[in-house]
């Protein structure tokens, strides 16, 4: 038994290294196992002739007429001598002899059923076999007389079988013969080609036949269609042919399972030889079909078997396929979640196999995620795309921080390590600090750039900072101004919190981050003595930053550190008297030197903005330096503006600037001067002739010019004045338009709000005597005088007009105009 086995287990890999010969780069749909146990322990001595499959057993027919009840697994739980029909799960037992061999036999597909007690046999006829009420059981001929018949399949209420000449079905409720589908291709014989049957559903009968396929669908006839005809009728909605003979028939869903008998030509005979059976899956179409995929299956004989000596069943209800050949029995499963993994990774398919595993990671049993992409790195690593396989470490390993440091170990032993660095994992999970440490040190011994870039990008606590900063330190001993390495250096100190160590090094490299280090980490009383080095690095940082951290590094302190270096100290205190012009003021005398030494075009401003600088110091400063402008400014300033003007005409000889100093000055005397001074110089003559005439009259300084004296565009000039004098004029015109206009509009006004009437009831009183205005008894005469100031008075309470003062007038508003008790003593007259 146990060479047995070995045999057949060796028979089984030729089958399926010769399949994959023949097998094409799609994925195949089926799998194919060998029953094994008591299958193989029959066909030792006997030869499968058919098979019938229900529920968990199989029911195996051999030629020399056993019948053989197995299980799933091929061990043999019954054995049968007679025909015989009995309960897998009940007592219930049918025995027969028959004086002619039976070919074939059906039960009716709900026989455990009461009302279902039937089963055909079929041989020279076919019989029907029924239990009648007194539980015996009675037979009757279905047919008889073409032949033998070798098919029967029973679906429903529906029986089809198939004799010599065609396919028969019966309807087992009417007692009816529905149709008969003859053979297409009679040269065939029937015994050596048998026919192929089966059901796809209760009503549809697929027909396979020598190389033909016909799909049959029975129908309800129409009640009057009937006469005397059955029922139902059968129609063929496909038909096609196939390349080679037909064994047997299954349906799969939507498309159909074929066994096929193969014969091909020998190349170096041209003899025909038996080949391997093929189990193909087909999609059929109304006159053609798709195949969709083929198999050629090595069964033990094949070379040895015939057309009729290949069977197909299935099992209803799942897909199982089982191919009977006289032996060996081979079952057909359609591949699973697991077996198309197991193909892609044949295929080396990885990346493919690891998403299908994820897709349907609930379905698959005999695979792991994991095991699926470690076996996917493992061949990145051997194709030598590291960088590939780096970057998938980070989805296959995930937080499985041991799986991390064996792969980082791999990589290393392959001298890649620097392919995983990017993808090390920084936070969850958290490796071993001597994995981070010899990544580091790979790069630092080889690349300075990389090592800079994983200090930076790494967190400090990955690793032993102290071992690495010695590290870079042994590395500067032979490279000391490497740029890079200091600049790394100074992130390790950082991360150390060394920040006095970290910033030399980046005030020597005058690097950009050293301003925000010292922000970052409060580093300003750090910097207390290194105020020079930061202005000389970037003078407008640093000043920026002194002068918002003023509660840190003081003015004071500033001014003091800067002494030496004069042109620092003045961008200090320009920057801070811009914020601020009084924050800094015990230092504006200084300023003055510092601006005129400098910065001169911000001299002025600060003169003009500053109220704490000294004059006489900034007046001395400017006049031992010749500064002009800023001498006339101050000058001016503090009183002395003829002396000023004298300067501008002496020192400047700028006639439009002496013109402008006179007109911010506003003084007449001022403009004597310089009507005096210009008078003997016909260009400043032009100059006052084309822009005094808005302040001084110009006939002063016409007559002051000598007789003869020639003058530079002096009609030009003339023309000007006469020009601005008419534009006086006729804006003087204007004006007093508008003036009368506007006047005439308010007298209008006033007029119109005089005219209205003023209510007068009986809560106004007088206001000389205070009473009511009204009388109490309205028919009583009375006299009321109302103001239009809406002051109200009787009559009799205003004083009498006179002669000198015939108008009269509210004794209250006059009393406001002409002055406390006027009206008062006017009454009293």
């Amino acid at each position: 038994m146990a060479e047995a086995e070995e045999q057949e287990t060796e028979s089984l890999e030729e089958s399926t290294d010769e399949s994959e010969e023949e097998e094409s780069e799609e994925e195949p749909k089926l799998k194919y196992e060998r029953l094994s146990n008591g299958v193989t322990e029959i066909l030792q001595k006997d030869a499968a002739s058919c098979m019938t499959v229900h529920d968990k057993f199989l029911a195996l027919g051999t030629h020399y007429g056993k019948v053989y009840l197995l299980d799933v697994q091929g061990n043999i739980t019954q054995k049968f001598d007679v025909v015989q029909v009995f309960g897998l799960y009940s007592g219930e037992e049918f025995h027969e002899t028959f004086d002619c061999p039976i070919k074939i036999i059906a039960v009716h597909p709900h026989f455990v059923r009461s009302s279902c007690k039937q089963f055909v046999t079929g041989g020279k006829k076919l019989l029907l076999f029924e239990r009648s009420w007194m539980s015996r059981w009675k037979s009757s001929v279905l047919h008889e007389g073409e032949g033998n018949i070798r098919s029967v399949k029973w679906k429903g209420h529906l029986i089809a079988w198939a004799n010599n000449m065609g396919v028969k079905i019966f309807d087992i409720t009417s007692k009816q013969r529905i149709t008969n589908v003859p053979r297409d291709d009679i040269s065939l014989r029937p015994d050596m080609y048998p026919c192929s049957l089966c059901w796809k559903d209760n009503v549809t009968l697929i027909i396979g036949w020598g190389t033909s396929v016909k799909i049959c669908s029975v129908k309800e006839r129409h009640a009057s269609e009937m006469r005397d005809l059955p029922s139902r009728y059968v129609e063929i909605v496909s038909q096609f042919e196939t390349e080679f003979y037909i064994s047997g028939l299954a349906p799969l869903c939507d498309q159909l399972v074929v066994l096929s008998y193969v014969k091909e030509v020998s190349e170096k005979t041209e003899r025909e030889y038996c080949a391997r059976p093929r189990l193909d899956i087909i999609q059929p179409l109304s006159e053609t079909c798709e195949e969709i995929s083929s198999d050629a299956l090595t069964v033990r004989g094949f070379q040895e078997n015939e057309c009729r000596d290949y069977h197909l069943e299935y099992s209803e209800g799942e897909p199982l396929f089982y191919i009977v050949s006289p032996r060996d029995v081979v079952v057909a499963k359609e591949r699973d979640q697991d077996d198309h993994i197991d193909w892609l990774l044949e295929k080396k398919k990885y990346e493919e196999a690891l998403m299908a595993a994820e897709i349907s990671q609930k379905n698959i049993k005999r695979h792991k995620i994991l095991d699926i992409g470690l076996a996917y790195i493992n061949h990145l690593v051997e194709k030598g795309e590291y960088d590939i396989a780096a970057r998938k470490c980070q989805k296959i390993l995930g937080k499985n921080a041991a799986l991390w440091e064996y792969e980082v170990y791999k990589f290393k032993e392959i001298g890649q390590l620097k392919a995983i660095s990017p993808y090390l994992p920084r936070g969850d999970p958290v490796l071993k600090p001597l994995i981070y440490e010899m990544i580091l040190h790979e790069f630092l011994e080889s690349d300075y750039e990389g090592f800079a870039t994983l200090i930076r990008e790494w967190p400090g606590d990955l690793y032993n900072n102290s071992v690495i900063v010695q590290a870079v330190r042994d590395h500067l001993k032979k490279d000391s101004q490497n740029r890079t390495l200091l600049k790394t250096l100074a992130d390790l100190y950082t991360y150390d919190k060394n920040y006095g160590n970290a910033l030399e090094i980046y005030l020597t490299l005058r690097h950009k981050d050293v301003f925000q280090l010292i922000h970052k980490h409060n580093l300003f009383s750090s910097i207390k003595d290194k105020i020079v080095l930061l202005m000389d690095f970037d003078s407008e940082k640093a000043v920026d930053m002194l002068l918002d951290n003023e509660d840190k590094i003081s003015i004071k302190k500033v001014v003091e550190e800067l002494e030496d270096r004069p042109e620092l100290q003045h961008v200090y205190l320009h920057k801070l008297f811009k914020r601020d012009h009084h924050k800094g003021q015990r230092y504006h005398e200084k300023q003055i030197s510092l601006y005129a030494e400098y910065d001169r075009p911000n001299l002025l401003p600060f003169l003009r903005d500053s109220t704490h600088c000294p004059l006489e110091k900034a007046l001395e400063i400017c006049q031992q330096r010749n500064f002009v402008e800023e001498t006339v400014y101050l000058l001016s300033r503090m009183g002395n503006s003829r002396s000023a003007l004298k300067m501008i005409m002496e020192e400047l000889h700028d006639v439009d600037k002496a013109i402008e100093f006179a007109k911010e000055q506003d003084d007449g005397e001022l403009w004597e001067d310089l009507i005096l001074y210009s008078i003997d110089k016909p260009p400043f003559i032009t100059g006052l002739l084309n822009n005094i005439g808005t302040h001084v009259d110009p006939i002063l300084l016409i007559h002051r010019i000598k007789e003869g004296m020639e003058i530079p565009n002096l009609r030009d000039s003339l023309v000007k004045i006469l020009q601005d004098y008419n534009l006086q004029i006729l804006l003087r015109e204007g004006c007093k338009k508008i003036l009368v206009a506007d006047s005439l509009s308010l007298l209008k006004r006033m007029h119109r709000t005089q005219m209205k009437g003023v209510l007068v009831d009986e809560e106004n009183i007088c206001e000389s005597c205070l009473s009511p205005v009204l009388p109490a008894d309205a028919a009583k005469p009375f006299s009321v005088v109302v103001f239009h100031c809406r002051h109200m008075f009787h009559k009799e309470c205003l004083p009498v007009p006179s002669m000198s003062s015939p108008a009269q007038f509210c004794g209250i508003c006059s009393a406001k105009h002409r002055g406390p008790g006027s009206a008062i003593l006017e009454m009293k007259k």
